[in-house]
């Protein structure tokens, strides 16, 4: 695969296109198994509370994981992406009801750089809180 962006093409600015994802509790559990994290934190209500939390929460790679979709899928190849970090500020709690909680992320392109890259900064709130800080990807354009 190779990236579907010109660098040419983007400016400092340009937005992608912003994505909600939805998580429920069969997404956690679904995701504990996919990378072996089965911290109870992630699934079991009573202990998540017991240790002060106010819920069970999403995985902070998982969340960080869906965040970089947007960049991905804007860019048509995930290998374009060369460095990709975030601050976890916030859990992602996630009720056991039909509904669960959403991650809604945002990104636009803050900075051209050298030998066909771009910086993206992204957004990503859960129930109206900023969920990621400083998150940031560089990515190799066409």
């Amino acid at each position: 695969m190779a990236a579907k962006i010109a660098y040419d093409d983007v400016e400092v600015g340009t937005e992608l296109p912003a994505q909600t994802f939805p998580v429920t509790r069969a997404t956690l559990v679904q995701y504990a198994g996919a990378s072996g994290d089965f911290n109870p934190i992630h699934w079991n209500e009573k202990f998540a509370k017991e240790v002060g939390l106010p819920d069970v929460i999403a995985h902070g790679m998982f969340t960080m994981a869906e965040a970089i979709r947007v960049v991905t899928d804007w860019v048509g190849d995930p290998g374009a992406v060369v460095e990709y970090g975030v601050r976890f500020t916030k859990p992602v709690v996630v009720p056991n009801d039909e509904q669960g909680a959403t991650i809604e992320v945002s990104a636009k392109v803050a900075a051209r750089l050298d030998d066909q890259t771009v910086r993206v900064d992204l957004t990503a709130t859960s129930a109206g809180q900023k969920v990621l800080g400083m998150s940031r990807a560089v990515v190799r354009l066409a």
